[in-house]
């Protein structure tokens, strides 16, 4: 039962990081539920595949509650969301259906990478230069597809690099981060589908794993995110983000750090 308190305590944080900045939490939750799986002895060779997948499941949760609140502060653009969104769910689907070939070494090694290049994102807070628009829908779809397979190899709904996209094509900030909340909703869907068939016929999971996913974890995390969740999204409607995004930036590269001594 104390590992069920340990899970909620990890979505509380998580929620209120997914609300202020957009992100699903994935980044976030992968590295610390690898920790808590591996004190717990979760089935060793998979310990980061079961974090990766449990972690995407819980982005479906998150990123609902966190989209609720910045609909009603009018902070979603659907046109883009319809226009965005196809392109991450396939590239998302692709990379999470072939997590289960790749070794945990080398799927260490990845998420290690891609969370170094977006803490860097973030601690310098480059803000591209506005473009005119959005691009069309076929130039949209292959972006989003790039960034879906990123996705899906990290458990991320994508804000990290979906938020400076949407700025450098003159998207206002606020409603960057609202949007890219809403378009993590799918892609963790189908990221989640991806990790539960990769995972299905995996020998020697923990009792309550489905596929890659924990449903203990999922469960705790998801009571813990969902509240706090909307508290951060009106947050981020009042606050400056700045300083926050660096001390999230410190935070995913300890973690990412961590992670790749772990694993590596």
């Amino acid at each position: 039962m104390i590992w069920f308190f340990v899970y909620v305590a990890a979505g509380a944080l998580v929620g209120l990081l997914a609300g202020l900045l957009g992100i699903g939490g994935g980044m976030t939750l992968v590295p610390i539920l690898a920790a808590l799986f591996a004190a717990q002895n979760f089935a060793p060779a998979h310990i980061v595949h079961l974090a990766l997948g449990t972690a995407m499941a819980s982005i479906m949760f998150t990123s609902a509650s966190s989209v609720r609140e910045h609909y009603k502060l009018g902070g979603v653009d659907f046109g883009i969301v319809r226009r965005m969104a196809p392109g991450m769910v396939a590239g998302s689907l692709v990379s999470t259906v072939a997590s289960g070939w790749i070794s945990q070494r080398h799927l260490a090694l990845a998420f290690a990478v891609i969370v170094y290049c977006g803490a860097t994102q973030m601690l310098l807070n480059r803000k591209p230069a506005a473009a005119r628009t959005m691009p069309g829908a076929r130039p949209l779809f292959a972006v989003g597809a790039v960034i879906g397979v990123v996705c899906g190899l990290v458990s991320a709904g994508g804000a990290f690099l979906t938020v400076p996209f949407m700025l450098w094509c003159g998207v206002p900030m606020q409603t960057a981060i609202g949007t890219a909340a809403m378009i993590g909703i799918p892609v963790a869907i189908v990221g989640t589908a991806g990790f539960l068939i990769s995972g299905w016929n995996v020998p020697h999971l923990p009792s309550d794993a489905i596929g890659f996913i924990s449903i203990v974890a999922l469960i705790g995390l998801v009571s813990g995110s969902v509240f706090t969740a909307p508290f951060g999204a009106r947050l981020a409607h009042r606050l400056p983000v700045l300083v926050l995004k660096r001390i999230f930036a410190g935070l995913l590269y300890l973690l990412a750090t961590k992670m790749l001594l772990s694993y590596w």
